[in-house]
């Protein structure tokens, strides 16, 4: 030790924090710039603009993709960085993994860009990224990890601070789910198919799909509200114990809850009511950080009222509470049955990531800008017109969404005297909420004008600052006599048993639920026959999926009376038992399909897809006029069949072998129906042909 205080020969890395900290407010903007186009393509097909690239089904899952990887995460990675090294007292592991870790996360997001557009989606809610990127995206991750716990492990600090016990979880969690949920095999370079099918894929996919929730949106802020609360406000978090019990309760019962995504569906009762059991159980522990973090405020309320940094934390925290009250209510059967597949849930969703991560986020960055560059913030005022503008964007958004999902909930379930439903026509459900989409884009609007303050105010602060700016150092813990530690204190100072404890609180639930599912046959009836796509219409699902048609239509008809009304008998497992990935769907704004085959002609589909207005005057759809140009890739269909039969799907060696002219004589067949009941001639080898091939299959390969 040297100098005449008690620092250390070495400073802080705060250079990858602030590389962090640029590439999360630029990404934000585009995160929730692409948002709004999704929003006004919602509320008007016309800013779909007939553009391939463009369409809502490959815009949304960007901007989801843009808002949780780019914006979240580059958020969470530079408070993880600052507050880590701070925490520990000690520098980074390593300078070099820091900057691969930079770069090869910037380098993911630019690729998840170009190949969402392009249409190159596995097509899982959160998890649309082919093989390529999934690999490179464990690279990173492992990187991310070897440095996080270099860094754990070489600490001058014996006792982790609780925000490290949430970068924890964190690291190890997010590994899992996504090695878990990204097991595939590869067709192509940008083609692969998962190894789960059908029900196994639905409940994995939504394991990940609520626990990347948790653990990449929930666990990460938790620890950053955990750190920047108490310095911010100067005073200490306010209950050491409820910090305990919200980690570990949180951390075990979460895994569990990600079956109440899957509420009235074809997946096994007793996953459906475990789901729901662990999401109640859920408020405990959500509400005790809520309010762990408000408390730790305790008489240094007034400075809310003066300290821009403490209004957008303490707002966070509190969008956090009502989150993780409305989730466990939307866990409930009777409330799903009326919220699922609205725009309720894109209310919940929004509430939190806007409200919740943005929010967060927002502060961290405040907080962190004028402290790393050594300067004033340019703008006191400039940051309080952020927050009042920002934050009625988002209770105008979350309004207009939730009143809009109460709407279609009520109008799909209304019936006449009689008994029939009242709202037969879908898209009359659709048009009645229209308005709703609208105040949804100024909500938006609203929020990004904020962050737009936001940007100049960062920017003149930047600018104002000093061209060099003095490191700080790494100070040395004083001395201290721990004597005889006992429970979770002597817990703080084994990080590696600690690390272990972690990882078998989350895979005691999740093997519980994923492990009797291995074995799909054993819900299905043995008396089912289901016959596997043929080669054209497992070409025509991959179109499906490119177009990203999932996000708006459900195959899914669940066990609630108007639903089977509606669209026709419940959808069984049986049904979707071959389906790579599955498409049970999280949102309808058009129609469920899962009965769509052979009710309609082969005409109508052509025409339906090519302009969507002609069918349905009022329809909010895109056209895919590119679909009656491009040509199907016959070649390639051999290949696929191969990687179906060799994942459990029962082809033959025949259709295995000959599928390219399998599909050719299966699309000419469907081409002369269309000329010959007046469509366009010569369209066997177009993809709309493949398209029609697989709509017209669907509820009719066979079930229970």
């Amino acid at each position: 030790m040297t100098g005449k205080d008690n620092f250390l020969q070495e400073a802080y890395d705060d250079d990858v924090v602030k590389m962090f900290l640029l590439a999360t407010i630029g990404w934000g903007l585009v995160a929730f710039i692409v948002g709004l186009l999704a929003a006004l393509q919602m509320a008007h097909w016309g800013f779909n603009f007939n553009l391939e690239w463009l369409t809502f089904g490959r815009v949304r899952p960007l901007h989801t993709n843009a808002a949780i990887f780019a914006f979240a995460g580059n958020a969470i990675f530079a408070g993880v960085y600052h507050s880590s090294q701070r925490l520990l007292k000690a520098r980074m592991f390593s300078d070099l993994l820091s900057r691969i870790h930079f770069w090869g996360w910037q380098l993911i997001i630019v690729l998840a860009a170009v190949t969402l557009l392009a249409g190159y989606s596995i097509g899982k809610e959160y998890a649309e990224l082919e093989w390529p990127i999934d690999l490179l995206i464990t690279l990173v991750w492992v990187v991310f990890a070897v440095n996080f716990f270099g860094t754990l492990f070489k600490r001058r600090e014996r006792h982790m601070y609780v925000a490290i016990w949430f970068y924890i979880a964190t690291i190890l969690t997010v590994a899992v789910l996504h090695i878990v949920n990204s097991l595939e095999i590869p067709v192509s370079l940008f083609k692969s198919y998962p190894v789960w099918a059908g029900m196994q894929d639905a409940l994995v996919q939504w394991w990940y799909g609520h626990n990347a929730v948790a653990f990449f949106l929930t666990t990460p802020f938790l620890g950053l509200m955990y750190y920047y609360i108490p310095k911010v406000a100067n005073r200490p978090v306010y209950s050491y114990r409820l910090s305990i019990i919200h980690f570990w309760a949180l951390v075990f019962i979460y895994i569990w809850a990600g079956p109440h995504h899957l509420l009235y569906t074809a997946l096994p009762d007793w996953a459906q009511t475990l789901g729901m059991i662990f999401s109640l159980m859920l408020w405990a522990p959500s509400w005790g950080g809520m309010i762990n973090g408000l408390l730790t405020l305790r008489g240094s309320w007034h400075l809310v009222r003066t300290e821009p940094v403490l209004k957008f934390l303490v707002a966070a925290v509190t969008f956090y509470g009502m989150s993780t009250f409305e989730g466990p209510l939307l866990s409930i059967k009777s409330v799903s049955a009326l919220a699922h597949y609205t725009d309720w849930i894109i209310a919940h969703v929004h509430g939190g990531a806007l409200g919740w991560n943005g929010f967060m986020a927002v502060g961290m960055i405040y907080y962190l800008v004028p402290k790393l560059w050594n300067t004033n913030l340019y703008s006191r005022r400039m940051a309080d017109w952020h927050f009042w503008i920002g934050f009625s964007g988002i209770i105008i958004y979350y309004a207009a969404m939730w009143a809009a999902g109460i709407t279609q909930g009520l109008m799909w379930r209304a019936v006449t005297a009689e008994g029939q439903l009242m709202y037969p026509d879908f898209v009359e459900t659709v048009m009645r909420i229209v308005p709703m989409y609208w105040f949804r884009v100024l909500g938006g609007s609203l929020f990004i004008a904020g962050y737009v303050i936001m940007l100049v105010n960062i920017y003149k602060t930047i600018k104002g600052a000093p061209a060099t700016a003095p490191k700080e150092m790494v100070r040395a813990p004083a001395a201290q006599s721990h004597g005889v530690e006992k429970g979770h204190r002597k817990l703080e100072g084994l990080a590696t048993v600690f690390s272990v404890l972690v990882v078998i609180s989350v895979l005691v639930g999740s093997i519980i639920e994923i492990y009797p599912t291995l074995n799909i046959h054993k819900y299905v009836e043995p008396n089912s026959v289901v016959q596997p796509y043929t080669p054209l219409q497992l070409a025509g699902r991959d179109i499906y999926i490119r177009e990203g048609c999932y996000v708006c239509h459900s195959q899914m008809i669940r066990k609630i009376s108007w639903d089977v009304q509606r669209f026709g008998p419940a959808s069984t497992i049986a049904e979707s038992m071959y389906d790579r990935p599955f498409q049970w769907g999280s949102k309808r704004t058009g129609p469920d399909l899962a009965r769509v085959g052979s009710k309609y002609p082969n005409l109508w589909h052509y025409r339906h897809m090519m302009n969507p207005r002609d069918i349905v005057q009022k329809s909010l759809m895109p056209n895919y006029g590119w679909l009656e140009h491009k040509k199907t890739d016959f070649a390639i269909l051999r290949k696929k069949v191969s990687v179906m039969k060799m994942l459990g799907v029962p082809y033959d060696q025949e259709t295995a072998a000959n599928a390219d002219r399998l599909a050719e004589e299966e699309a000419k067949a469907i081409a002369e129906d269309i000329a010959a009941n007046g469509g366009p001639q010569n369209l066997q080898s177009k993809e709309i042909v493949a398209l029609i091939a697989y709509l017209q299959s669907l509820g009719k390969r066979g079930g229970e």
